[in-house]
């Protein structure tokens, strides 16, 4: 469960009296997610979502972040409407934490999608290309290639048995992959679309939520993120329908060009070494104190070997 900072009735009345959105009815806290706060929050005038942004989201951020999410969902993007308080500011602080209210939207994510379902989700994907590419903001991508080395020498410092030995096949990986792709088409990015953060409804996209990792990085490395997540079984295994699906879906709207076509293996070891990294690091220096548990580094490693295997065939 991802609360780190409790939330109680009276802190939620406190924090909604800066806003016009009634009476507070119902508080719940939200049981997925690892980085940030999130609580349900039903009021008079509706169902919004609470978020209160931990340690690890870097507060100057937080701009481009609720900047991209109000600049898609202005367009039409299925993304959630952020709520202004009374002086017309998305944040503000609760609990020592800068906190945001967001609309709810309505949908669950996909445990098992279909084959149709991965390729309405790569067109939703693409259309998030498009329509934030005149975002005019800028926010380099934090955990892209020159912080994974860095992390990885932040593991080795308390890495032993199994956590040890995935680490030295993530400094192996590191060692070999090199230097990706430059020059390939960019600008904003969600860089986290995963399942999860896609929500479905009568068979379209209800909403895509949390755009706290989004950057400005390369599209087509966006959606190697994308095709490492919905492309492969729970357990890291590779289901070459699937991304095939998922890819036939984001060209019908944004086509790859050549280049991008070709990187997108490479892409997708990146994609694939850096969750590793980010798993293995969190599990290492996981606090048994906060209601959240780590996610396992390991499938992420097989879905390294998996993208091997699709370049080598390729």
């Amino acid at each position: 469960m991802a609360v780190f900072t409790p939330v109680t009735e009276a802190d939620a009345r406190a924090f909604l009296g800066g806003y016009d959105l009634g009476d507070l009815c119902a508080l719940e806290p939200i049981a997925e997610g690892i980085q940030n706060t999130n609580y349900r929050v039903e009021t008079e005038h509706g169902r919004f979502v609470l978020t209160l942004f931990e340690e690890r989201t870097d507060a100057d951020v937080l701009p481009f972040c609720l900047g991209l999410t109000a600049h898609l969902a202005v367009r039409g993007f299925p993304a959630a409407t952020l709520m202004a308080d009374r002086a017309g500011r998305w944040l503000g602080r609760l609990n020592g934490r800068d906190a945001a209210m967001v609309e709810w939207k309505p949908g669950d994510w996909l445990r098992a999608p279909d084959l149709q379902a991965q390729a309405t989700a790569g067109a939703t994907l693409a259309r998030l290309h498009r329509l934030g590419a005149d975002f005019p903001e800028q926010r380099a991508n934090p955990l892209g290639p020159a912080a994974w080395r860095a992390l990885a020498d932040r593991c080795a410092t308390k890495a032993f048995g199994e956590d040890r030995r995935l680490l030295d096949r993530v400094n192996a990986a590191l060692d070999r992959l090199g230097e990706l792709p430059r020059h390939l088409p960019s600008g904003p990015i969600h860089a986290d679309f995963f399942p999860d953060n896609v929500l479905f409804e009568d068979d379209r996209v209800s909403a895509v939520i949390d755009f706290y990792y989004g950057c400005t990085d390369a599209f087509a490395y966006d959606l190697a993120i994308a095709l490492s997540a919905w492309g492969f079984d729970a357990e890291g295994e590779v289901q070459p329908h699937a991304i095939a699906a998922f890819r036939r879906g984001y060209e019908s709207v944004r086509p790859l060009t050549r280049a991008e076509a070709e990187a997108l293996p490479r892409l997708g070891e990146a994609a694939a070494l850096r969750f590793t990294l980010t798993r293995l690091h969190d599990r290492i220096f996981h606090d048994p104190t906060k209601l959240v548990t780590p996610k396992d580094p390991a499938v992420f490693l097989r879905r390294l070997d998996g993208w091997r295997t699709l370049e080598a065939a390729a």
